[in-house]
């Protein structure tokens, strides 16, 4: 079950990775975060996702704040840097191996890719997120590889999305025992993210759809750990000509902030937000007259709302340890 709606307490964040500035996709997914927060009269967070140390900047980080204030959307807390917060994801770490729940993987990136690559009756019974078996090696803890979560085979998770409905993952199957933190010491996203959610109070994650398989796994080490569920809200995703999704790793342009005003439009028309709005120019809104006007067109802000199946608006045709489990 996700966390009850409680009066005045919703904590929303917007988690980009410094790996280059901001674009049409990502500013997306800052609006829609921004907006369900202020609609709910919330506090909206930014957290610096730099976890990946050797692909993020300084300079990237720098600059996604500059773009964000230019675009009107301000933190309400101190900017949190993942990178400085290597003692909770041990922490939480040493807490499930204490309980079992996880191990050290020596498998090399060719062994993973050669399993993921083969029939899937070949994969080993605990699914394919280790090829090798490593579970029943018993390597310490301490020594080289990278460090797993255990999950059951059999787990299946349920959960509710706000635009997206009812979904359901055979987490076992299709994801396996993921990893926790890397072979070379970094700490991976799964963990990173479930841990800073519970740490800064996050009642409700608003992110893009590309992110819904993941939510799965996710729930999986949080129950593993004993932490609250937030609620969560897949928004549409922006895609390129060629179809792709729009990406830092596709060659997405950085944001033109020229008119600022005309990229929060261009924003809230791919989230269904009404004209004028969508197609708001500097000349007709000023940055802070534009996000007041969408925060009470936000077709979203309802969150008391059954998530039962994927809410009516217009033009949106609905989108679709020992072990854990």
């Amino acid at each position: 079950m996700s966390l009850p709606s409680p009066p005045g307490g919703y904590q929303g964040r917007f988690a980009p990775s410094p790996t280059g500035l901001l674009h049409r996709g990502s500013l997306v997914a800052a609006l829609a975060s921004w907006l369900d927060a202020r609609s709910q009269g919330g506090q909206w967070r930014v957290r610096i996702e730099d976890v990946d140390r050797p692909r993020c900047t300084p300079e990237a980080a720098q600059g996604i704040g500059l773009q964000l204030q230019a675009l009107g959307l301000v933190s309400d807390a101190e900017v949190v840097w993942q990178s400085a917060r290597d003692r909770l994801y041990q922490a939480a770490v040493q807490r499930l191996a204490r309980q079992g729940r996880v191990y050290r993987c020596r498998c090399s990136r060719r062994d993973r890719l050669q399993a993921r690559s083969a029939e899937a009756a070949l994969r080993p019974a605990d699914g394919y997120g280790c090829p090798g078996a490593c579970w029943l090696r018993h390597w310490p803890l301490d020594g080289p590889g990278a460090l797993r979560l255990k999950v059951d085979p059999d787990l299946v998770v349920s959960w509710a999305d706000r635009r997206l409905g009812p979904q359901t993952q055979a987490v076992g199957q299709a994801v396996g025992d993921f990893i926790l933190q890397r072979s070379d010491g970094l700490w991976a996203y799964p963990l990173a993210v479930v841990v800073d959610d519970a740490d800064q109070g996050i009642t409700d994650v608003v992110r893009g759809e590309d992110l819904a398989d993941s939510t799965a796994g996710q729930i999986a080490l949080q129950r593993a750990l004993g932490l609250p569920q937030p609620r969560y809200l897949h928004t549409p995703l922006v895609v390129a000509a060629d179809g792709r999704k729009l990406s830092k790793q596709n060659g997405a342009a950085a944001l033109d902030l020229h008119d600022p005003v005309a990229a929060l439009a261009e924003a809230g028309a791919c989230l269904g937000l009404p004209a004028p709005l969508s197609q708001a120019r500097a000349q007709t809104h000023s940055v802070r007259r534009w996000l007041d006007a969408a925060v009470q067109a936000w077709p979203w802000a309802d969150v008391s709302r059954p998530a039962s199946g994927p809410a009516a608006r217009p033009g949106d045709a609905g989108t679709g340890p020992g072990p854990v489990g």
